[in-house]
């Protein structure tokens, strides 16, 4: 019988709505009263690692889990499932799928609504999560997200809308799986990645978002010692205007990393223009374009990046493109 894990962090799905109509933490968390309901199917197991909205939730915390699931695995569990507050979830979900090796499967599920709402959709996650760990073919395929029947990869999967129970969408590629009767069925492959192991998770970690217009001002305020890195969310294919270019130059030449994805829902950042401010000068200068990701996720990678150590072409070379 499979051993299967749950690790409680909060979220939606483990709070409830109160008589005045406002969602908030209670005392305990009501998933922990569902552990028999896979008796003789798998062997599970729960711990409520912390209770926090996942807004709460830092890298700290993501990484306190990432050891978790470490432990677990050595201890002989077969799969992990997580719960996880939906507004956060695919950032605690890229970290994990950069910081642990592609062996038993770990999936991570919410809900949109909480647990005494009409149309409650935690428990219904929670047991497609639980049957997805479980399953044989999830083994190697890095981190999932586990939501509405559909399964999707950590490090491509987004929160599309802000109330709907069918928010985790994954642009341009779409899910790997879809939840059947009995289980999961997968039906595409993720491209392998190398897992980063880290100690520690550095701080100053920065995402700004380019918009019409913008200046040099919120670029100049990041230039300080102790900023570490920086990422950008350009327009299109990757510019940005030329107004903020003698900021982003000074931020360069103080050896602090520039990352550049597109702020657009899909596909990639790409050097492009060859116009003042466009992807072609962004790139001369030394800006690192990251294929693949939206901000969120490429801030994270950055993070992780840098948590273990490195820097130059090593960390350009990591943070280039989505599937290394």
């Amino acid at each position: 019988m499979k051993k299967i894990l749950i690790l409680h962090t909060g979220g939606t799905i483990a709070m409830s709505e109160n008589e005045s109509g406002t969602i908030i933490p209670g005392a305990s968390n009501p998933l922990m009263a569902y552990n028999q309901l896979f008796a003789g199917q798998y062997d599970v197991s729960s711990e409520e690692l912390f209770n926090l909205p996942s807004p709460h939730i830092t890298p700290k915390e993501m990484l306190l889990l990432s050891q978790r699931i470490n432990q677990a695995e050595q201890a002989g569990v077969d799969g992990v499932v997580v719960t996880h507050g939906t507004d956060t979830l695919e950032e605690t979900a890229y970290f994990l799928d950069l910081t642990l090796p592609s062996t038993i499967p770990v999936v991570i599920t919410g809900a949109m609504r909480s647990s005494n709402e009409i149309g409650s959709d935690g428990l219904y996650n929670l047991e497609s999560a639980v049957k997805t760990a479980a399953d044989d073919d999830a083994r190697g395929k890095g981190v999932l997200v586990v939501m509405n029947d559909e399964v999707h990869t950590a490090r491509f999967v987004t929160k599309t809308h802000t109330t709907n129970v069918a928010t985790f969408r994954t642009p341009t590629f779409g899910p790997i799986g879809i939840m059947e009767k009995n289980g999961v069925k997968f039906f595409q492959e993720l491209t392998e990645q190398q897992a980063c192991p880290i100690t520690h998770v550095i701080d100053h970690v920065y995402l700004l978002k380019a918009y019409a217009g913008m200046d040099d001002h919120l670029l100049t305020m990041l230039d300080l010692p102790s900023t570490n890195g920086l990422v950008i969310e350009a327009t299109g294919a990757g510019n940005l205007p030329p107004q903020t270019l003698p900021a982003l130059a000074k931020l360069i030449a103080h050896k602090i990393p520039i990352i550049l994805v597109s702020r657009c829902f899909n596909g990639v950042a790409e050097p492009v223009y060859g116009y003042e401010g466009g992807g072609q000068q962004l790139q001369k200068m030394g800006v690192i374009f990251c294929q693949g990701l939206n901000g969120q996720k490429a801030r994270i990678k950055l993070l992780v990046g840098l948590s273990a150590g490195k820097n130059g072409q090593q960390l350009a070379t990591y943070m280039q493109d989505a599937i290394s």
